[in-house]
């Protein structure tokens, strides 16, 4: 049994970079080395397949979630450890969040901030205390974390904000700094 669950939110889709799927690969071969599960959105392709793909074949176990109108969309991976296939996208979040001790995001597209921006808010307002990570391969997240910097400049938001997400540039530093989060 693993000894912590991750939900790793990404793009359905690879991105323009090869290091971003290069990434996807690298973090998933590094949950299964610490005995972590992956819980991620049940898809086949993109980052997510990816990031599946490198857990699975590094023996973690894995915990898929996915609407029944994205089976086809995102390709549905029904050879996980548990695949689980919701109604709706809020309960499929709601799923993953649930099965996680922590969150972390890859690069990926409005599903992928909708993801973030939802258990980010969760956490400011309190219903939560799981770590919430940005993977910033080449710098992917800098303009999110500029945008933050924007928001709380401008008023809507307090300095706190950025003490809930954390932006490492590498798998190793996310790595480290998930094994403190989670001690």
């Amino acid at each position: 049994m693993a000894t912590h669950s991750i939900c790793v939110f990404c793009g359905s889709r690879a991105g323009r970079n090869p290091a971003y799927a290069a990434a996807a690969e690298s973090f998933g071969a590094a949950i299964a080395a610490r005995d972590w599960r992956l819980v991620y959105g049940a898809g086949d392709v993109g980052l997510m397949g990816t990031v599946a793909r490198a857990a699975q074949n590094a023996g973690a176990e894995t915990f898929g979630v996915i609407p029944d109108h994205l089976v086809k969309w995102e390709v549905g991976k029904t050879d996980l450890t548990r695949y689980v296939v919701t109604e709706t996208m809020h309960e499929r979040k709601k799923v993953m969040f649930m099965n996680c001790d922590a969150i972390v995001v890859l690069p990926g597209g409005a599903g992928s901030l909708d993801e973030f921006f939802e258990v980010l808010t969760w956490r400011q307002i309190g219903l939560h205390e799981k770590p919430v990570f940005l993977l910033n391969t080449d710098d992917y997240w800098t303009p999110l974390m500029q945008l933050m910097k924007h928001v709380i400049n401008e008023g809507f938001a307090d300095a706190s904000l950025l003490d809930f997400v954390r932006a490492e540039a590498t798998v190793q530093a996310l790595c480290e700094s998930l094994e403190r989060a989670l001690s």
